[in-house]
C-alpha cells in the first residue's frame, strides 16, 4: 500500500505533480463526438459553446476499421477549436484496456494534444489495478512529451466486478476525476434481462395488497437506483464526481428528463448527452430550481457561519440543513458563471 504523503508524488520523472483538489468546473453534460466523422467534427467549434464537456468517443459505436481515423480526427477537432475560451472541457473515452488500440489512442493523443486534453474516460473498468496501469502510463507519456498538467481519469461503472470495487476504484489515484453509470454493458454483466440502454423497465415493479375483487394498482420501479447510490457514496466520500451515464431512446424525452433528475436528486453532477436534443435536458436537470436557490440563499444568509439555528417561514434550520443549502448556493453559482439568464433568475448577492 502506498503511503499517503507518497500519494500525490508524480509516477514518473518530469510528470506534472497531481491535482492536490479537483478543479472547479461546471459538468452538466459530456457530449459525446464521434470524430471520425467529418460533418459532426465540423460543428465541434460552435458546439463547444453550448456545452459543458465535449467527448470524443473512441470506443464503442465506432466500428473496427474506424478507429484510426477517429483517433485523427480527435486530434483535428481538439487542434481546431479553442475549447478553454468557452469553459469547456476536451475529453476522451479511449478503447477498453483489452483491446488492441488503446495503446495507440493515449500514445497518440498525448503527443498531440496533451496539453488540451482534460480528462480520460477509461471503459470498462474492474478494479484498482486498471485505474494504476492508466496513471503510471499517463504520467510517463506527460513527461515524454511535457505535458504541462496532469490529465485526470474517469472510470465508467459499467461490470459486476467494477460495481462490487467502487470504493477501492474510487481513491485509486489523484487522477480520478469521477465515474459514470455504463447500465448497457452493466445489464449484460450482471445478466440482466432488458435490452434498454438506461430508463426504467415496465417489468420492474411493485405491485399493491389485494383488497378484495378491485384491481391492483403495481408502480415501475428504478432498476438503477442501487447502483447509483454505491457510485454515489464511492465518489462522494472521495472527493470525485459521479455520473449518469447514456439513455438510449432518444424519442422519449420524457424518460430521459426523469432518469437525469433522479440521478441529480441522488448527487450525480452531470450526465451524458447522445443526441443534440438530450443537451437541454441536461442544461434545464442538473441547475437547480430558481426556487430551491432562493429558499437555500435565505438559509445562508441567516446563518452566515452554518452554526445555531433558525426559523424561515415556520421551518427550522440549524447546521445540517445550511451544509444542503450551501450545496444548492454553491451549484448556482458555477451554473450562474455560464448562463446569464439564469444568474439573472438566481439573483444571488
Amino acid at each position: 500500500m502506498k503511503l499517503p504523503r507518497r500519494f500525490f508524488q508524480p509516477l514518473a520523472a518530469g510528470a506534472p505533480e497531481p491535482f492536490r483538489e479537483l478543479p472547479i468546473k461546471l459538468e452538466r453534460m459530456i457530449h459525446f463526438v464521434p470524430p471520425h466523422n467529418d460533418k459532426v467534427r465540423a460543428r465541434v467549434p460552435e458546439l463547444a459553446k453550448t456545452v459543458d464537456v465535449v467527448l470524443g468517443n473512441l470506443e464503442d459505436a465506432v466500428p473496427a476499421d474506424q478507429k484510426e481515423a477517429a483517433r485523427k480526427g480527435f486530434v483535428e477537432m481538439a487542434k481546431a477549436t479553442d475549447f478553454a475560451a468557452s469553459g469547456t472541457g476536451l475529453w476522451t473515452r479511449i478503447n477498453a484496456l483489452n483491446s488492441p488500440w488503446i495503446l495507440d489512442d493515449l500514445f497518440t493523443l498525448v503527443a498531440e494534444v496533451g496539453d488540451k486534453l482534460d480528462v480520460v474516460m477509461v471503459p470498462k473498468v474492474e478494479g484498482p489495478w486498471d485505474i494504476h496501469y492508466i496513471d503510471q502510463l499517463l504520467a510517463q507519456l506527460e513527461a515524454r512529451h511535457g505535458v504541462k498538467k496532469p490529465i485526470l481519469v474517469h472510470a465508467i461503472l459499467e461490470t459486476a466486478e467494477g460495481v462490487a470495487n467502487v470504493d477501492a476504484i474510487a481513491c485509486a489515484s489523484p487522477r480520478m476525476h469521477g465515474m459514470s453509470l455504463g447500465p448497457a454493458d452493466l445489464a449484460a454483466s450482471r445478466g440482466m434481462k432488458t435490452t434498454r440502454v438506461g430508463g426504467g423497465h415496465p417489468d420492474y415493479k411493485v405491485l399493491s395488497d389485494p383488497k378484495g375483487d378491485a384491481e391492483r394498482s403495481s408502480a415501475q420501479q428504478d432498476l438503477w437506483h442501487y447502483t447509483i447510490a454505491r457510485m454515489v457514496d464511492a465518489c462522494m466520500a472521495n472527493g470525485i464526481k459521479a455520473f449518469y451515464g447514456p439513455f438510449g431512446d432518444f424519442s422519449d424525452s420524457a424518460a430521459c428528463e426523469v432518469q437525469f433528475r433522479n440521478a441529480f436528486l441522488m448527487g450525480c453532477a452531470g450526465a451524458w448527452t447522445l443526441h443534440p436534443s438530450q443537451v437541454a435536458l441536461a442544461k434545464t436537470v442538473f441547475a437547480p430550481d430558481p426556487d430551491e436557490v432562493n429558499f437555500a440563499s435565505r438559509i445562508v444568509a441567516a446563518m452566515p457561519d452554518g452554526t445555531g439555528a433558525v426559523m424561515i417561514d415556520g421551518k427550522m434550520q440549524d447546521d445540517a440543513t445550511w451544509k444542503q443549502a450551501k450545496v444548492i448556493v454553491d451549484l448556482a453559482r458555477l451554473v450562474a458563471d455560464k448562463d446569464p439568464d439564469l444568474a439573472k433568475v438566481y439573483n444571488l448577492p
